[in-house]
């Protein structure tokens, strides 16, 4: 009753390959879903974005997309709870489980046990657009193997890998703090787990690579021969046609909806006039660097949300 309404966007995300003469292009999910909750889904050949010797998928989002090494060990943690159900019974041991599997994927220590394919400059080529109708290239550094796109400021469970930018920050890149109904969304890298660490800490965020209203992901040939992808918690293992050239996926604006949000909600709309302002605030001018570590209590913390904490007794040599 006390809840407030408020405008938030959601995306559109479509995916386009040539059709390969021998095997399938469909996304391969780790969860037995109906058809009608797979996060992509292949086109009808009435659809208006079918095109003819083409295999295209279309979905949509609301939180995040994010595509590289996160989303394998979440494709690997979803593999496995299908599996081995009875491991599941908590959310320690959940989180265990998930530590578990970050390193057995590597992601703990990519730069030594990934291939260069795990590197998203070397998979893929990204393009933004920042203004309408005028795509640019988007530099990726050699050691980020994951990119997350933004619509809320909530990301494994609960983290905000974007952050709000200091002024000067603002200022000489032209960012802005993660408003939910600019038509915009963030885009933050990732180079392996211990960066991703750096979200524990008051003022962490990841490597704010744009802000852009679209965003197209063009896949080198023969880069690899799969991805991972994940859309909202939801991940897949995408098949990459290694002869094709024309692997393209694009996420746009779709439109906005209202929803209700209460007095303590995180999300900033610019519509609202509660909403602080983003030109000026001294709390945001103590904007953390890229690198910064994370020390005492918050390291206690967990790859969670505010409310968990690892318990005193809890032995983390028990990860591996």
């Amino acid at each position: 009753m006390k809840a407030k309404e408020m405008k938030i966007d959601n995306w559109h995300i479509l995916m386009r390959m040539k059709t390969p003469k021998d095997g399938s292009c469909d996304p391969i999910a780790p969860l037995e879903l109906p058809h009608s909750l797979h996060a992509v889904h292949r086109v009808s050949s009435s659809d208006e974005f079918n095109m003819e010797g083409y295999t295209t998928f279309r979905g949509g989002f609301w939180n995040y997309f994010s595509l590289g090494m996160d989303a394998q060990v979440s494709y690997a943690f979803h593999s496995e709870r299908k599996l081995h159900p009875e491991k599941f019974k908590n959310q320690l041991s959940n989180q265990s489980t998930y530590a578990k599997l970050g390193c057995t994927q590597g992601w703990f220590c990519a730069s030594v046990f990934q291939s260069d394919s795990s590197r998203i400059a070397s998979l893929a080529k990204v393009k933004v657009m920042k203004r309408l109708g005028h795509w640019e290239d988007l530099t990726i550094s050699n050691g980020i193997r994951s990119i997350v796109c933004l619509n809320l400021p909530s990301f494994s469970g609960g983290l905000n890998p974007w952050g709000t930018p200091s002024t000067w920050k603002r200022r000489d890149r032209d960012l802005t703090a993660p408003f939910v109904d600019d038509g915009r969304i963030e885009v933050v890298g990732f180079r392996d787990a211990w960066h991703g660490l750096v979200l524990l800490a008051p003022k962490g965020h990841g490597t704010r690579l744009a802000q852009a209203h679209r965003i197209r992901f063009e896949f080198h040939k023969g880069a690899a021969d799969h991805t991972f992808m994940r859309i909202d918690g939801e991940p897949w293992k995408q098949p990459l046609p290694v002869d094709d050239d024309t692997v393209v996926v694009e996420i746009s604006h779709l439109g906005q909806v209202n929803i209700l949000a209460t007095n303590d909600c995180r999300s900033r709309s610019m519509s609202d006039p509660s909403t602080p302002s983003h030109h000026a605030h001294d709390e945001e001018d103590r904007d953390s660097d890229e690198e910064d570590s994370v020390q005492g209590e918050e390291f206690r913390k967990f790859g969670a949300a505010d409310t968990f904490k690892m318990p005193d007794e809890f032995d983390i040599s028990h990860l591996s």
